[in-house]
């Protein structure tokens, strides 16, 4: 039921999201809640302690759970019922201060945001292992000359080291955004309907809630939020856009990486592994799996990240419907992402590149790739107008075949035949490259 058949991309990696994960994360919550109420003077310690235990040694049934959530529409009802006998059978005292003042949206959402927080942590870890490969390639290769292709087609040449300084970039992007997004995720403390007043109430005291609140994001590690968000759904509208961001990067580069190991392309391939890449009919293929893998997860996510964003549609105070529809969707985003970047370091750390295949691809056009720098050169000779209507004409003819156009343009009378090498030698025409890649390295090399 758990076990990713159908999501390959983060088959072998979901444990740490679970039911089985989840239920954990949620007693963590309970936990902390009795903690900090015991900090504050309104638990005993004792009790504290004893929950604790219990909690620890509790092994809840998962199905069960799932089926009983049925009559409340959460699980948390029936896993606190659960946690509150275990607790009875060893203190019936204690088992008074079980998830005292708590609603279930409060422990809900502070475990997915416990759950959120962690994985995002090993999201920027594999994002940290996938931009060191992409530094290396870049550094490599800064003066390997490749095609760059606009709308498909041949356009200018560029380098290799350019290409992959432009994905590390944006994983760059990715990564910062993960950060700032794991930072942010806020602890949920609000009570019925987000105004503390059970916990306050029990506390007999003015300002509790708020100390409360203050002392139970702590304890677990998470934002304190100005207020309850119950019905303020920032956070899951924030880790939508940062599990987009991180897959569609991914995602980006792994187009590429089909693209050109296309057969007639064969600028780079997948690193190579027994059984990865076979077909079930074809013996000779070897298909860029991995990339798929990174394709498949990014279109995923953007179908879960639609159902994130609905959830800042919420009613009143807590909302019938839209609350409970985050839960699965949250969980496939993050597992989705989460291996998602792990199979990007696969990929990347044994990206195979071509150079002299990129050499062969630049000479297709018989040296048209490097128009637009003999544009330049011919506009003071014959105006703008006049070298663009040359040049395409050449382009023309030579696309007609028979002739190259190298051979068409040397036969121009308004080009001299000695610069046509220097002027087509696509390695001249790379512009600002060398320093564009230096600093995205240098951008890398900051961010750590």
């Amino acid at each position: 039921m758990d076990s990713g058949l159908l999501s390959p991309v983060w088959a072998g990696g979901g444990e740490a999201l679970s039911d089985r994960a989840w239920l954990a994360a949620m007693l963590e919550v309970e936990v902390a809640l009795v903690q900090a109420q015991a900090a504050l003077g309104v638990a005993p310690e004792h009790a504290a302690r004893v929950i604790a235990d219990v909690a620890a040694g509790l092994d809840p049934d998962v199905a069960d759970i799932a089926v009983r959530a049925r009559d409340a529409g959460n699980p948390v009802v029936a896993l606190v019922k659960d946690l509150t006998a275990a607790v009875a059978a060893v203190d019936p005292a204690a088992a008074e201060h079980v998830h005292r003042g708590g609603t279930s949206q409060d422990v809900m959402d502070s475990a997915a945001m416990l759950l959120a927080a962690r994985a995002l942590r090993r999201v920027d870890d594999h994002l940290g292992a996938a931009r060191t490969a992409l530094a290396r390639l870049a550094e490599e290769h800064r003066g390997t000359v490749l095609a760059g292709r606009t709308l498909t087609q041949h356009a200018v040449p560029t380098t290799f080291g350019l290409k992959a300084a432009g994905w590390l970039a944006s994983l760059l992007d990715a990564a910062e955004r993960v950060r700032r997004t794991r930072d942010a995720l806020p602890a949920q403390l609000g009570g019925a309907a987000g105004t503390l007043a059970a916990y306050q109430e029990y506390a007999g005291e003015p300002g509790h809630g708020v100390r409360l609140l203050r002392e139970f994001a702590t304890r677990l590690g998470l934002r304190e939020p100005d207020a309850p968000w119950h019905a303020r759904r920032t956070p899951l509208v924030d880790l939508a856009w940062a599990t987009t961001c991180v897959t569609g990067a991914l995602g980006k580069i792994a187009l590429d990486v089909q693209l050109m190991s296309r057969t007639e392309v064969g600028e780079v391939a997948e690193p190579a592994a027994a059984g990865r890449g076979g077909s079930s009919a074809m013996p000779q293929k070897r298909n860029p799996v991995l990339a798929t893998l990174l394709v498949a997860g990014a279109r995923s996510v953007q179908a879960q990240a639609g159902v994130l964003g609905q959830a800042v549609l919420a009613e009143d105070e807590r909302a019938p419907g839209a609350w409970h529809a985050e839960w699965q969707a949250l969980r496939e985003a993050l597992r989705t992402t989460e291996g998602a970047a792990r199979t990007a370091v696969t990929l990347l750390a044994g990206l195979e590149v071509h150079p002299e295949r990129m050499r062969a691809n630049l000479g297709l056009t018989g040296g048209a790739i490097v128009a637009e720098r003999l544009n330049v050169v011919l506009a003071p000779r014959l105006g703008k107008a006049g070298a663009k209507e040359l040049l395409g004409r050449i382009a023309r003819e030579a696309a007609g075949g028979g002739r190259s156009f190298e051979e068409l343009l040397r036969e121009a009378p308004e080009v001299d035949p000695a610069e046509v090498p220097d002027l087509l030698d696509p390695a001249h025409y790379v512009g600002a490259a060398d320093d564009l890649v230096d600093r995205v390295l240098a951008r890398h090399r900051e961010l750590g």
